[in-house]
């Protein structure tokens, strides 16, 4: 039974994340940051109660009146202040109980996670205990009900025996210190959820207290809009003499309450209390997931690091314990940020969106950090091309030339040692390792021969490290050391059409390839779109145009995305990859090898797919950033 009621969760979940996806994008998905938004509605909450508080009195005589004198005299900024806490607190819950209902539907709760699920279902009931607590503080019509009902279901315990609610059968038994134990108890309150929210944050290796500003910006304007739309507001003065027969409650908070009357205090209890008792047990309650008998051992590429899961642990999640640096974003299987590849061993891939892991790519060994647990040892690389440099060969060259092939576009030639040879496959790179270790990625950008050189395409970067050097200081005769050949994204044999898509100096691993192709005598048909920004920016195009001046099966096709008035440009324009698509509406029979700014191929390849094109003849090298020094890799 539980497992069905788990599996419609999940096709539920599942289906409306696929929505919210259509309409915000995989990566500013609210239902994918449910912790972070509870975490920012927390905030939120804090610094509106506190200014509401500054101008809060507790008294007998002053307390509604300086709540009404803060909503109506200043309604600008008391008043929204007062509808923002109370929308934000709403908010947090209905975030919180999404978070723990997602976590149950996708069984995320039991093994070590039982501590986040206990603690996250007490953080529950504080949060409910402190807005219950909140809406007695106005003492309008709706907090005398609350407080009468409070008092009337706390004293159906053995321990009051109807004591409490005798405090508020008359109303010269309210005194000024009661409001000031209220208001004591909305701040203690609150303080102990903070410090639990810490301890149930700090089991979560790399938990997110932030969703992503655009998130939080969005989710803030809309407080307001409704703070300004329908503002909370009281529900006239409290009077001990008389009952109110209509209440507009808060839904959120207050759901249980009519049937403190509808069926009796003892019973609420038993239902409260019975469902705590329940989710407090859920971790150990049957069926109980198989154990593995031992904790599985994970390697992870690049850094060769080898860090133990435990059952049931993901791998993304094993791998940021131990301090791992994995990218992730999600962290449940909507996004694809932390696809990796399986290099030995099996997993258990979980739940995921179809849309992010492909069948084919499954097949080919990619997983979601996210979502995959290990069944036995594995071996993982989450870079592209990672285990391959670990084990690749560090060599040594002196820089032989270098010639300004355009504004910002070095040639730079390496000679090897006499006679040294590297032999390389169409499409493959090196790593510049520099003298901290840090490396830098560049593709060969001649067809693979029996060599002693080596040529490579440096773009100028602003502020980038090695290539600020390169264009500033590098001299012939300079020492470079490097590791390689590098790369999986190299020419296939077959027989479809080719078409190359380069990005600025992408040009350099697609010339390799296709001087590769025209050196072979290749007679497949051949398409070279290169993008670029403005005309300046194509170098070297006297080879392409001779190329398809000399070969039938070639073509080249420059596309400019922003040419400048001086460019007199009347080829094509706008993005390369829409180029092509213009061009062939329909991919399927072809291959594409894409090269250039990681950008360029994150739009490009799911274009590209959605067009018809095979999963499996899509290959691409996309160029990132150093994170920490702004080169170009």
């Amino acid at each position: 039974m539980l497992r069905r009621i788990q599996s419609a969760g999940q096709t539920a979940f599942l289906a409306v994340e696929r929505g919210f996806n259509v309409l915000f994008g995989d990566r500013l998905n609210p239902l994918h940051y449910l912790g972070a938004l509870s975490y920012w509605m927390f905030w939120l909450v804090i610094a509106s109660g506190l200014y509401v508080y500054a101008f809060y009195r507790t008294g007998v005589d002053a307390t509604y009146a300086s709540v009404e004198a803060l909503t109506h005299g200043q309604w600008y900024l008391g008043g929204v202040m007062r509808s923002v806490h109370r929308y934000a607190s709403d908010a947090m819950v209905l975030t919180m109980l999404l978070h723990l209902v997602r976590h149950f539907v996708f069984d995320r709760y039991r093994g070590f996670r039982a501590f986040s699920w206990i603690t996250g279902v007490a953080l529950l009931w504080l949060v409910y205990a402190s807005g219950v607590n909140g809406y007695m503080l106005p003492w309008d019509r709706l907090a005398q009900f609350v407080t009468t009902a409070t008092a009337e279901w706390f004293d159906a315990l053995p321990m009051f025996r109807g004591a409490l609610v005798r405090n508020f059968i008359l109303p010269e038994n309210i005194s000024d210190r009661f409001f000031s134990l209220l208001s004591f108890m909305h701040i203690g309150i609150p303080l102990s959820a903070l410090v639990l929210l810490w301890v149930h944050t700090q089991r979560v290796p790399r938990a997110r207290t932030m969703p992503p500003r655009p998130i939080a910006i969005v989710t803030l304007v809309t407080l307001l809009v409704l703070a300004l739309a329908k503002p909370a507001l009281s529900q006239g003065a409290a009077d001990l003499n008389s009952t109110s027969a209509e209440l507009a409650i808060d839904w959120f908070y207050l759901t249980a309450y009519p049937l403190i009357y509808s069926w009796s205090p003892a019973k609420l209890w038993f239902l409260v209390g019975g469902a705590t008792a329940l989710l407090l047990l859920t971790p150990w309650l049957p069926p109980r997931r198989r154990r593995r008998e031992a904790a599985a051992q994970v390697t992870l590429h690049p850094g060769n690091r080898t860090v133990s899961a435990r059952d049931g642990e993901t791998v993304l999640d094993a791998g940021l314990r131990h301090g791992m640096p994995l990218l992730f974003e999600c962290r449940h299987g909507g996004c694809g940020v932390c696809k990796a590849t399986i290099l030995n061993g099996t997993v258990d891939f979980g739940i995921y969106h179809k849309a992010v892991l492909s069948d084919a790519e499954r097949a080919q060994g990619k997983c979601l950090m996210c979502c995959a647990t290990p069944l036995t040892d594995i071996e993982v690389e989450y870079e592209e091309g990672a285990a391959e440099r670990e084990h690749a060969r560090l060599h040594s060259a002196r820089v032989q030339s270098l010639h300004k092939l355009a504004h910002d576009v070095m040639q730079v030639r390496l000679r090897l040692p006499e006679g040294m040879r590297i032999a390389f496959k169409a499409g493959q790179f090196i790593s510049i390792v520099l003298e901290d270790g840090e490396r830098r990625a560049y593709s060969f950008a001649t067809a693979p021969q029996l060599s002693e050189q080596i040529e490579l395409h440096i773009r100028l970067v602003p502020g980038g490290r090695f290539t600020t050097q390169v264009f500033n200081a590098m001299r012939p005769g300079d020492s470079v050391h490097f590791e390689g050949p590098l790369g999986a994204a190299v020419m296939q044999d077959g027989n479809k059409p080719m078409i190359f898509v380069a990005g600025a100096t992408g040009f350099a691993p697609v010339k390799s390839m296709l001087e590769y192709a025209v050196q072979a005598g290749f007679k497949r048909r051949l398409l070279l779109y290169w993008g670029v920004r403005q005309r300046r920016d194509l170098y070297l195009t006297e080879l392409p145009q001779q190329w398809q001046r000399e070969h039938d099966n070639f073509r080249f096709i420059p596309v400019l995305s922003d040419p400048a008035p001086e460019d007199d440009w009347r080829g094509r324009t706008g993005l390369v990859h829409a180029a092509i698509l213009a061009d062939f509406p329909n991919l399927s029979g072809y291959e594409v090898y894409a090269c250039g700014s990681m950008k360029m191929v994150e739009v490009a390849r799911p274009a590209f797919i959605a067009h018809g094109l095979a999963e499996d003849a899509c290959f691409s090298d996309a160029f990132g950033y150093a994170a920490a020094n702004s080169d170009v890799t």
